[in-house]
């Protein structure tokens, strides 16, 4: 993503936007709180302030460029929007999500809604899981 996709959906490029922007694509896919996203924007000297991280993630997830998740437990995480649909299993010891994709639960899925009557407009699934414990 590049200041012109901030163009695309409605949004003016500034300072702020295009920096962390930046950072949730420098992420490698990481899941990143607003206040990693701060503590990164410090250690560069950038001055932007902790409120004015969570306007620009919330104008993000407003225009579609930001996923925003509530895993149980922990803070709001965020990650670019890149389009594909995939799963996450948060581990509760470490608190590190892991991202996962199955054609065979999205199926499923779909099976279930469809017996139901239903047809899935979007769905989110999460699995909360722990290291299994050596015997």
């Amino acid at each position: 993503m590049e200041s012109q996709d901030l163009r695309k959906v409605g949004l003016k490029v500034t300072h702020p936007r295009v920096r962390i922007l930046g950072i949730l694509e420098d992420s490698d896919g990481k899941h990143l709180t607003a206040e990693d996203i701060y503590r990164e924007l410090l250690a560069h000297e950038d001055d932007i302030g902790l409120a004015t991280v969570y306007r620009v993630l919330t104008q993000f997830e407003t225009a579609g460029l930001v996923l925003k998740h509530n895993f149980e437990g922990g803070q709001a995480v965020y990650e670019l929007d890149r389009g594909h649909h995939h799963d996450h299993m948060v581990d509760l010891d470490s608190g590190k999500v892991i991202e996962f994709t199955s054609e065979e639960i999205e199926r499923l899925q779909r099976e279930i809604a469809d017996k139901h009557g239903y047809v899935i407009e979007e769905h989110s699934l999460v699995l909360y899981v722990r290291p299994k414990r050596k015997k």
